[in-house]
């Protein structure tokens, strides 16, 4: 099957030449969707998007184009609200839930003109690092079917890989963008917190969640960034700043710019050799390009995986208390007194993995526990931030490999949760720090993709695409198509 969508810029010159229309692009896409074997869209909404393609079509005709994204295909990760759409988190418990608003990120999409055609598979309550915790059954990773996409946004990243649209929104918690962008391919970045809002975004840790794009290039997830970011008064945890004009940045040149390198990612023992290669491969490329290199120190690395999934849980504990068969969602039958409709409720509402993390999430926060694991995490988490403040002074950008490896086998890891967690060890500092992080293509190993990461200052998003875009400019491996897209 030939791939039918290019990048965002391409469609939109194709669209503004009137090669092509939005109408056949939402058809291609949603076709495209149909075709391929690859489990990454839960649903389509066709009828409606094509209707909205031929508004888009009009306006277009009448030269009133909104933006650089009017009239492309794009989709949403199955937690990030749509007004009259299904939004199940990839659970039981929200199965026949429609939302009765639009997530803040998706209205500003739509207004841009974007047309989203449909919602993308994800780990249940993006609890996950494979997409293999959800109602739906996996997504599969195009470049191997038998792998893991990454988790928990894996099928936007799969649909963006396998050329269904030229971008998506994902949600990040501590990867869950960037460690699915490294096994397909892609680009993925998480946004300062705070950066775009978290409104209609489904909750699973608020302290950490952002929502962020993916995109094949560098460019095209720039232009998704600067539709959905700036404050939102819906959010208290916005950032009281209008949205950053960011594609200026991306002017290719590094010169002068210092990348850090930390000791404690390239020194790390679970890190694959060749994963490394690559990673150093590409840093060395920036250096031709004119940037420098310095090794820099992040102390408390080691500890920053145990303390993620205190913070992470204890948060998700909380914030699904709210599943409980009276408001909204599932409520079990032929119950007998509240108490019973609550317990069987959630019994039989949520999957494993996320009944794992709420009681992991109860017990560090009850009495006699809390000071001992889920304070003591809050600490932790604060000198995680200092190691980052500490570094950015003698560095621009951080680089490190967004993954200790590529993409594992499907089922390899569901019986050993404590192995499945460990897949995050590079991406969880970046949200508990607030700060940007990206991950961009870099090369690949035994045909599986390779993503570089890299993290910056606090509302230093243009620093990040500009050192990322200046690679891709230098490389071609974002130009490379899986197989089972091709």
């Amino acid at each position: 099957m030939s791939d039918p969508l290019g990048g965002v810029a391409e469609l939109r010159g194709a669209l503004d030449d009137r090669r092509v229309s939005a109408v056949e692009l939402v058809r291609a896409a949603c076709a495209r969707a149909r075709a391929l074997d690859l489990n990454a869209f839960t649903h389509l909404r066709e009828e409606a998007a094509l209707a909205e393609a031929e508004d888009s079509d009009a306006r277009r005709a009448r030269g009133e184009a909104r933006s650089p994204l009017e009239g492309i295909p794009v989709a949403l990760k199955d937690n990030v609200c749509q007004a009259g759409e299904p939004a199940q988190c990839a659970s039981r418990i929200l199965e026949g839930w429609k939302s009765p608003y639009d997530a803040t990120a998706v209205a500003r999409l739509r207004a841009a003109g974007a047309i989203v055609v449909g919602r993308t598979n994800m780990d249940e309550f993006a609890m996950g690092s494979s997409t293999e915790n959800s109602v739906h059954g996996p997504a599969r990773n195009p470049w191997d079917p038998e792998c893991a996409p990454g988790g928990s946004s894996g099928g936007s990243a799969v649909a963006v890989a396998a050329g269904v649209v030229p971008a998506a929104l994902g949600s990040d918690t501590g990867g869950s963008i960037r460690q699915p962008a490294s096994f397909c391919g892609v680009v993925g970045m998480k946004p300062t917190y705070g950066r775009v809002s978290r409104y209609g975004l489904v909750a699973f840790a608020s302290s950490l969640d952002q929502i962020g794009p993916f995109a094949r290039t560098v460019e095209d997830a720039t232009l998704v960034l600067e539709a959905i970011a700036g404050h939102d008064p819906c959010d208290a945890t916005s950032i009281p700043e209008p949205a950053p004009a960011l594609a200026g940045a991306l002017s290719g040149d590094v010169s002068g710019l210092v990348i850090g390198l930390p000791r404690e990612y390239f020194a790390s023992d679970g890190a694959d050799p060749e994963v490394l290669a690559a990673v150093r491969t590409a840093v060395a490329e920036l250096e031709q390009a004119g940037a420098k290199t310095r090794e820099v120190s992040l102390p408390h690395t080691p500890y920053a995986v145990a303390t993620y999934y205190l913070v992470a849980t204890a948060e998700a504990s909380s914030n699904l208390a709210r599943y409980d068969g009276v408001r909204y969602g599932r409520r079990a039958e032929r119950v007998g007194d509240l108490l019973d409709m609550y317990r069987r409720t959630r019994s039989e509402g949520f999957g494993a993995e996320v009944k794992r993390r709420i009681l992991l999430g109860t017990y560090v926060l009850s009495a006699g526990y809390y000071d001992a694991y889920y304070r003591k995490a809050q600490q932790v988490r604060t000198l995680l931030r200092r190691d980052f403040e500490e570094a950015f002074a003698a560095c621009d950008v951080i680089a490190t490999p967004t993954a200790p490896e590529t993409a594992f086998r499907l089922g390899e890891r569901a019986a050993d949760p404590l192995r499945m967690y460990l897949s995050d060890v590079f991406t969880v500092s970046a949200p508990l720090a607030g700060i940007p992080a990206l991950s961009v293509p870099c090369g690949f190993v035994d045909g599986l993709p390779v993503g570089l990461q890299l993290m910056g200052r606090a509302l230093d998003e243009a620093s990040l695409l500009r050192v990322a875009d200046a690679y891709q400019r230098r490389s071609d491996w974002h130009e490379r198509r899986p197989p089972e897209a091709a």
